[in-house]
């Protein structure tokens, strides 16, 4: 009894000491998925860090190709290892309608700074039964300020070969270009898809097409575009918003960018349902969604925040102050005045067509 006693001050000390180091390992870990490369590294500098030195909370942060097969297969099998996926608009959707993500009440997302409730703060799509926009990214298309006097600023201008001469750079593929050639022939954004979706709004798009179609340098990855300007080979190009900014940003090339006429997508937030840590994966998103941390985010990468409160928050490239991020944001009020927003069930719809369609009219 007597070595007992002696041994139960040690005894009692490991035992406070195995508590609390399980404790800590029992800390809310959760696993947040994302697409790599500079857009996961934006969200770890604006995301992960400050909520992990808020919480105590770990962030574990994986990599994927995009999709619904591995969340589907984790809920199926009921084991469970994301806490949050960063998706795109039709996968959210088709994710909610099939019952395997965790539905978000947007009321419980926080407030912009001036009280605005998040239902009115958030860019229409943004907020979905299932999911929380944090970005926009877009296709437009950049020019070489070295080449003109005048800027194009029209995505009229872009087709109009006599008043800004050279070579277009364009993608190969129908969608998105088709719905460019409209716009570029004075149909306005909001009634695109309804006009692409007649025969008379298809033809008319391939007449467009086909007044600059012999000055066009076709590319495929989303790296040529940038090149071809760089190179000289084209004086114009559509491309993708995140490659025409590093080649700005990172390279110092002198292109600038027009926003009439963009094209732009959501990506989004979800849940897998039977997440095990679904209370800190919600506080995770109300957290990243806030109007600080999506302005926080635009400096790392020019994807434009969802929210409203946060366009006046944006500040300067991280690592060079001399770049306003403002000037590159695809969800400032000017940049939307004449933006598309993809209608992915068009294209679900017709893209098979459209796109035969669109390769036959390349091979004449």
């Amino acid at each position: 009894m007597k070595v007992l006693a002696n041994l139960l001050p040690s005894l009692l000390a490991i035992s406070v000491s195995t508590l609390l180091f399980a404790s800590v390992v029992n800390a809310d870990s959760i696993t947040v998925v994302s697409w790599g490369g500079a857009y996961t590294k934006s969200q770890v500098e604006a995301y992960h860090k400050p909520w992990q030195n808020k919480t105590g909370n770990q962030v574990v942060s994986e990599d994927y190709s995009g999709g619904l097969a591995e969340v589907k297969a984790q809920v199926e099998s009921g084991n469970v290892t994301w806490d949050v996926v960063d998706v795109e608009l039709s996968d959210a959707l088709q994710g909610c309608d099939e019952g395997i993500l965790e539905t978000i009440d947007p009321s419980t997302l926080p407030a912009a700074p001036d009280g605005t409730p998040a239902t009115k703060d958030f860019m229409d799509g943004a907020l979905q039964e299932c999911a929380v926009g944090n970005i926009v990214w877009s296709t437009i298309y950049a020019y070489d300020k070295t080449k003109f006097s005048t800027p194009p600023t029209t995505m009229a201008d872009f087709f109009n070969v006599e008043k800004f001469p050279g070579k277009r750079g364009m993608r190969k593929l129908g969608k998105a270009m088709l719905e460019m050639a409209l716009m570029g022939d004075g149909v306005p954004a909001e009634e695109v898809y309804d006009l692409l979706g007649t025969e008379a709004g298809v033809q008319r798009a391939f007449a467009k097409l086909d007044t600059i179609k012999d000055h066009v340098v076709w590319w495929e990855a989303g790296a040529q575009p940038p090149q071809l300007l760089a190179d000289g080979e084209v004086t114009m190009t559509i491309v993708w918003i995140g490659r025409i900014f590093n080649a700005i940003a990172a390279e110092g090339q002198p292109f600038g960018l027009v926003w009439d006429g963009q094209v732009y997508d959501l990506d989004l937030f979800v849940i897998p349902k039977g997440s095990k840590n679904k209370e800190a994966a919600l506080d995770f998103i109300r957290f990243s969604t806030d109007t600080q941390r999506l302005a926080d985010q635009a400096s790392w990468i020019n994807y434009g925040p969802v929210r409203a409160s946060s366009i006046p928050l944006i500040g300067s490239y991280h690592s060079d102050s001399s770049i306003k991020m403002i000037d590159h944001m695809p969800t400032t009020e000017a940049a939307l005045k004449n933006a598309l927003q993809n209608d992915f069930e068009f294209w679900a719809d017709n893209g098979e067509e459209l796109n035969e369609r669109f390769n036959a009219w390349l091979a004449n």
